[in-house]
């Protein structure tokens, strides 16, 4: 009988953990609350035209909006593609954004929040294309209720700036961190190459680009070719082409990055421990596995 109660007394003290730790959790997400930056203004979100009325609210839930009341909302359209990436006007726009400004110096923080629906755009590409626009310090939560490239969230982002918070941002700009974020898709899709591949050449030649200031294409040319070297990267002449092309485009725009310099290096950095994470991720798993393993294997034994 003695034995009995010290078998239920020690199943209690186990089920009593676990399910403490996720009340726990549930308790602290319970504690969210929005909280209006004074400063700055309303958080904006831009809805992609294309959505029903169900998967508007359902993006509102994945971007945390509880009340509507502290962001303000905008509509992205096939026009603002046009206008902004000389797109198809007849395009479906799905994917939505939130955007929160912050103070200089914070960088830009990109969330994909649901990042099964964002096919091929990944967190840096987004980076990388916004600091080109030159969109900086602010935390940009993107989402989207079905399966898409992620193209299209930029032109919500974009629209946002000009009309949400006043600042008017260069067209030409836009434009060319447009073709950088195409290119990068392009080139993620190539043999041998994937996505966190082609954010750090991008990175890479970006950082090169402020330390040096390169006067002319072929300064272009040779420290595009040194940072492919640097990273063993090989393309084809064609793809090589391209990458001078744009690069040689920003440089004619006279993008300046050393302003963003800082940003560069975290964005490496982050790129760096992603890729590190990507293998530790492996070693955690198989970790939490051995943990309930030995936890249910220590409950059976109870009983024996």
């Amino acid at each position: 009988m003695f034995k009995q109660f010290i078998k239920s007394a020690a199943i209690i003290s186990i089920l009593s953990m676990l399910f403490g730790i996720a009340s726990t959790a549930s308790a602290s997400n319970d504690g969210d609350s929005e909280s209006i930056n004074e400063k700055y203004g309303l958080p904006i979100v831009v809805y992609g035209e294309a959505l029903s009325e169900s998967q508007k609210e359902e993006v509102r839930k994945l971007l945390g909006i509880k009340d509507t009341k502290t962001v303000k909302e905008i509509t992205v359209t096939g026009k603002d593609l046009v206008t902004y990436i000389k797109g198809d006007e007849h395009s479906n726009m799905y994917s939505s954004a939130k955007i929160t400004r912050s103070d200089s110096g914070d960088g830009l923080i990109i969330n994909q929040v649901t990042p099964e629906n964002i096919t091929e755009v990944t967190d840096e590409m987004y980076a990388n294309a916004l600091l080109t626009a030159g969109i900086q310090d602010a935390v940009v939560d993107v989402a989207s209720p079905v399966k898409v490239s992620g193209h299209s969230a930029l032109v919500g982002i974009y629209k946002a700036y000009d009309e949400g918070e006043g600042t008017a941002l260069d067209k030409d700009r836009t434009e060319v961190a447009n073709e950088e974020l195409n290119l990068a898709t392009k080139l993620a899709k190539k043999e041998g190459l994937d996505n966190d591949k082609v954010s750090e050449l991008l990175t890479e030649i970006k950082k090169e680009i402020a330390a040096q200031n390169p006067a002319t294409k072929e300064d272009i040319e040779k420290i595009i070719d040194e940072r492919l070297n640097a990273l063993g990267i090989k393309l084809s002449p064609e793809d090589r082409q391209l990458l001078v092309d744009l690069f040689n485009k920003m440089r004619s725009l006279n993008i300046n990055f050393d302003n963003v310099h800082s940003q560069l290096e975290e964005l490496s950095n982050d790129i760096q421990k992603r890729i590190e994470e990507a293998v530790g991720d492996k070693g955690f798993l198989q970790s939490v596995s051995n943990f309930f393993k030995d936890l249910f294997e220590s409950i059976k034994n109870i009983f024996s």
